[in-house]
Formats: structure tokens, sequence, C-alpha cells
């Protein structure tokens, strides 16, 4: 991909590609052609990753995708121009007003995968960083992209959370991907991931404790 000229795209284009960042003097605007130009990108991105989930089920939702990506885009920019921004934080980083379903959650987590990593940061920097709050409130909703943060998601329906098939074998995969035992340990998705192993528990997961009274789901490999 050539250099756009775009600091909004090109932004989001480093992080995703090569986990760099480019930081500007100051918070630029977004105008509607960059937004445009980003919700096009982000739904080829969509599209590759579908190929991996294997389901032509769950649509790209535009609006989310640009909307995560602004959130992302200033919070990267808001790790370090901070002067005059206090007053802005809220119209910078905005709560998210919509439908949540699997369309959203999977369109914004192409950004919102990355906001663990920039709370990490900010807290090294200055833990009662008001931003904190904002991006961590912002991950309580939208938590497929916050996995590996600590976000406190112990509370939620996971049986009405998780209904959707393939979003439900994504977050199991992420779960197990990153070794997350305090979601595994959750009685509901240890149920799942007890179904989901079977007889191959031990080379998924061979430290996990399973609770054998369980009863098993439907088996669908992840």
């Amino acid at each position: 991909m050539m250099e756009t000229k775009s600091p909004f795209l090109d932004t989001l284009f480093l992080l995703r590609k090569e986990e760099c960042i480019t930081i500007f003097a100051d918070v630029k605007q977004i105008s509607l052609k960059e937004e445009q130009e980003v919700a096009e990108y982000f739904e080829t991105e969509f599209e590759k990753e579908r190929l991996e989930f294997l389901s032509d089920q769950i649509p790209f939702d535009k609006e989310v995708a640009v909307w995560a990506a602004k959130i992302l885009y200033h919070s990267v920019q808001l790790y370090l121009v901070r002067e005059n921004t206090a007053k802005d934080l809220a119209k910078l980083i905005p709560e998210f007003n919509g439908k949540l379903n699997p369309s959203a959650r999977l369109s914004a987590d192409l950004s919102l995968r990355f906001l663990p990593q920039i709370i990490v940061a900010l807290k090294n920097v200055d833990a009662d960083d008001p931003l904190i709050a904002l991006l961590e409130n912002i991950l309580k909703q939208f938590h497929y992209s916050g996995i590996e943060a600590d976000i406190e998601v112990e509370h939620l329906n996971w049986e009405e959370e998780l209904k959707d098939t393939t979003y439900r074998k994504l977050y199991l995969e992420r779960i197990v991907d990153n070794k997350v035992y305090r979601l595994a340990e959750i009685p509901y998705i240890n149920k799942l991931l007890n179904a989901e192993f079977g007889w191959y528990k031990n080379a998924f997961w061979k430290e996990l404790k399973i609770n054998e009274t369980q009863e098993n789901e439907p088996r669908d490999s992840i």
C-alpha cells in the first residue's frame, strides 16, 4: 500500500501492518474523505479475516468500523500529545451508542484489538490518566477486543453474549490462543471449552482445569 498522505489512514495502516505508530504535533481533524478511505480499507481487511472464520453470515459494519478506527487513532495520538486536550477527551473518545451484535463487535475489533496495549502504555506513564477509564469502558462493551486486558466482564450473561456460533468460536479461540485463565475458568465458558476440546484437551491447553461434572455442549472443534 502506497502512502496516502492521510494521517488517519496511514497511522492505522502502519499500526496494523508494522506495529509502529506515527505521532503528529497535534491531534488532527479527520475529513469525510479520510473516513471513506478508512471504511474502504477496513472493509477489505474484514473480508480477509472472514476467510479465517469461514462464515458469510456476519456482515461488515462500516459505521462501527470507522468509529472504532477513530478511537484507536485518537488514542495513539493522545498517548503523547496531551497539551490542551483534557477538555476534548469526551469528543475525541466518544461512547458507543449503537447496537451491539457480532457484526459490530468484529468490525470494531479490527481497530480495538490494539487498545489493551495502548492502555498498558498509558498506565506506565500515568496510572490516573482519565483517558484510561474511557478506553476501559469501551473494552467492557467490546470485550472480544479486550480479552487480553484485565477488564471486568465476568458478570455478563455469557449464554446470551455467545449465542452466535461464529462469534462464540472466535471468542473461545482467542481465549485459548492467549491462555486467559480468568475467562476460561468462568463456569459457562469452561463448559464450552470442555466440549470443544473433547479428547484433545491436553493438546490445546493442558494446564487448564476442567470441571468434569459439566455436561458437554455439541462439539465443534476449535
